[in-house]
């Protein structure tokens, strides 16, 4: 089990390198394209339609496929949407490739974070997460480099990201046979439920509208900076691109960073605990990006992804402690995929309102969503200590 662990260790680097590029080019890729600013919030729209909805269906496909495979394959789809993205000649094919992007990515989420739920401990999924959180700092350094090279030169930085992508698909392909030496009780070898449930009657579990609500909000804060992050900088602190792109990179370092600490810390605290200390911190952190401090308020974006670290992972693991093992990938699934669109919702209203306004207003809409986490939380636990 301890190979398998590594491969989905650096699986979930490869999940994270797309994930932070788009909103550290927009700045560059929208003038180049010759499009407002705000048209960032359509791939919002796409990437949460399409992330979201195969989550959703995923619980079946792992069910019939298996880990592995749809592993391998979606690793596969998101290198092809990144080279898509990187040779678009307009705005229309760039959103294609997200919708290729997006696909690949819904499915290996769903499915490597219920394997690790099921099989491993608390400290395992907040480390995986952090190789996630590898994955998203390094991609925003790589497109510094190239935004502070020739015009144009974003394409090679989703060039480089997509050859990063392809190599870790190789080092999946070489470990599909040690994977089938595994009996994956609860995910691929895991007989249909003899009880089967739809979609609606598993959100009527008692928690999971809340729970899915808290995991949505979260994701809110998370996607509104990775988007919208730098362009708050360069028009608010009026950095150059090639530096909000580095900024932003320091805040996906601080997740990373976040997720490393949770996972020693959630050795002796439950879930719920790492969510709350993990609230708490990245509500520090939102107020000290508010304060005008000038670049001494911008080290709050490192205090907010460290206290995002052991949100997400904390929640997803929960999912069979709070709800049962029976459904947990339906389940996981429906967290992924509510999420995502929660999340690509706000941030896509989000957009809109900050570039026909300003942007000056993004600290106090991470306040408000991160008060609206604490309360989607809070009602979740008292709502399944009555059940």
């Amino acid at each position: 089990m301890l190979f398998i662990l590594v491969v989905i260790y650096i699986v979930f680097i490869s999940l994270g390198l797309p994930d932070s590029l788009f909103g550290a080019a927009w700045p560059v890729v929208h003038k180049d394209f010759a499009i407002q600013e705000s048209f960032a919030s359509l791939y919002g729209i796409i990437t949460g339609v399409c992330v979201g909805g195969v989550s959703f269906i995923a619980g079946k496909v792992i069910r019939k496929f298996g880990t592995p495979l749809v592993t391998f394959v979606s690793t596969l789809l998101t290198v092809l949407g990144l080279l898509i993205m990187s040779v678009s000649p307009n705005i229309v094919v760039m959103m294609l490739g997200a919708v290729v992007l997006g696909y690949g990515a819904g499915v290996i989420d769903t499915a490597l974070n219920n394997f690790v739920s099921l099989h491993y401990k608390a400290q395992h999924m907040n480390w995986l997460h952090a190789f996630w959180g590898v994955g998203v700092t390094i991609s925003p350094l790589i497109m510094s480099f190239f935004l502070a090279g020739e015009a144009g030169s974003w394409r090679n930085g989703y060039r480089v990201i997509a050859l990063l992508q392809l190599s870790i698909a190789v080092v999946i392909a070489f470990s599909l046979k040690k994977w089938r030496t595994i009996k994956e009780i609860e995910t691929e070898e895991e007989t249909a439920p003899e009880n089967k449930k739809g979609l609606f009657d598993l959100l009527k579990i008692k928690g999971v509208l809340t729970s899915l609500l808290s995991q949505g909000l979260y994701c809110s804060m998370e996607f509104l900076i990775g988007t919208w992050g730098a362009s708050f900088l360069v028009h608010v602190h009026t950095l150059q691109p090639d530096e909000a792109a580095k900024w932003i990179s320091l805040y996906f370092c601080g997740i990373t960073i976040g997720r490393i600490i949770s996972g020693f810390i959630s050795m002796k605290a439950n879930d719920n605990t790492m969510i709350r200390l993990g609230i708490a911190t990245s509500f520090v952190g939102v107020v000290l990006l508010a304060l005008p401090l000038g670049n001494i308020s911008l080290a709050g974006l490192l205090l907010i992804g460290v206290g995002f670290g052991p949100i997400f992972p904390s929640i997803l693991h929960s999912v069979p402690d709070r709800f049962g093992k029976e459904y947990s990938a339906d389940i996981t699934g429906f967290h992924m995929g509510g999420a995502y669109g929660i999340g690509f919702a706000i941030q896509l209203i989000f957009g809109f309102v900050a570039t026909a306004t300003t942007f000056n207003i993004t600290p106090f809409v991470l306040l408000a969503l991160c008060i609206g986490l604490f309360i989607a939380n809070e009602t979740t636990i008292k709502i399944l200590k009555k059940k």
